[in-house]
C-alpha cells in the first residue's frame, strides 16, 4: 500500500559546520506549530545528516478534518497511516544503510491523533488496520520534544497561516498537549530531550539553534529538559 504515496524528497547532504554528536538517528517531535521540520531541517545542515520528513501536504483529508473533525478524522488517520508505514520502511532503509538521519516524527505516537478524534466505533477500527499497516523500524538514537504552552501553538499556527490550520480549535490543541505530555511521560524506548520553545527559534536564530545542538551533543541520560535562560 506504500506505492499509493510518492517518495519523499530526502535533504541533500551539506558540509557540516559543526561535528557531528554520536547520533545516527535523530527524531524531533511535537504538536503542530511547535517547528518540527524547521529543526529537522536546521540540524540535518549543521551535521551533514540526511533527513526524512513527513508533510502535511501528503493528507488530502487534513483541511477538512480541521474544519469538521468528527466527520472526516478516520479518513485523515487512515492517510497518517499509510503515509507512517512508508516513512517506518524508509527509516528502516536508512538504518540498515548507516545513513545518519534526522525525522520529523516518531511513528510510535501514531495513536495520539486517533485518540484523540476517533469515536468508540472507529478507533478500534483504524488501530486493527493500522496493526496490519506497521512496520517494526528501530528506535531512534534521542527524541527531542519540542514543547510550548497552548497559547504558544496557537499564536504561531496563526502566523505560519497555513489553510488547513486555521480551523484548529483552543479546546484540541489543549487536549493535544495533554497527550503529548503524557506520551513522553510514558515513553522509553529511545533517550527524550523535552525542549520548552516558546522563547526559542531555531529557525531564525542561529544562537538558539546553537544553543538546542549543545544540550543534545552535551545529553547523557534518558530524560533530559532545557529551557532557555534555566538550568533544568
Amino acid at each position: 500500500m506504500s506505492t499509493l504515496l510518492p517518495p519523499l524528497p530526502f535533504a541533500t547532504t551539506v558540509t557540516a559546520r559543526a561535528a557531528r554528536p554520536a547520533l545516527q538517528y535523530l527524531a524531533i517531535e511535537g504538536p503542530i506549530g511547535a517547528g518540527k521540520t524547521a529543526l529537522a531541517t536546521r540540524l540535518a545542515e549543521r551535521w551533514s545528516m540526511q533527513t526524512l520528513l513527513g508533510s502535511r501536504a501528503d493528507n488530502p483529508f487534513l483541511e477538512h478534518f480541521y474544519r469538521d473533525t468528527s466527520r472526516h478524522a478516520l479518513a485523515a488517520q487512515l492517510s497518517v497511516a499509510l503515509q507512517r508505514e512508508y516513512l517506518s520502511r524508509q527509516v528502516a532503509a536508512h538504518r540498515a544503510a548507516g545513513t545518519p538521519l534526522v525525522t520529523n516524527f516518531l511513528a510510535e505516537r501514531n495513536d495520539l491523533f486517533a485518540r484523540l478524534t476517533l469515536s468508540e466505533e472507529e478507533l478500534p477500527l483504524f488501530q486493527a488496520l493500522a496493526a496490519r499497516l506497521r512496520v517494526e523500524a528501530p528506535p531512534p538514537d534521542l527524541v527531542v520534544y519540542l514543547q510550548a504552552s497552548p497559547e504558544a501553538l496557537y499564536a504561531r499556527i496563526q502566523k505560519r497561516a497555513v489553510a488547513a490550520e486555521q480551523h484548529i480549535s483552543d479546546t484540541f490543541l489543549r487536549a493535544l498537549c495533554d497527550s503529548y505530555n503524557e506520551f513522553f511521560y510514558h515513553y522509553d524506548r529511545a533517550p527524550v530531550l523535552t525542549v520548552g520553545v516558546e522563547n526559542l527559534n531555531p529557525l531564525d536564530s542561529d544562537a538558539d539553534l546553537a544553543l538546542i545542538a549543545e544540550r543534545i551533543e552535551t545529553m547523557r541520560g534518558r530524560k533530559e529538559s532545557f529551557v532557555k535562560g534555566t538550568s533544568l
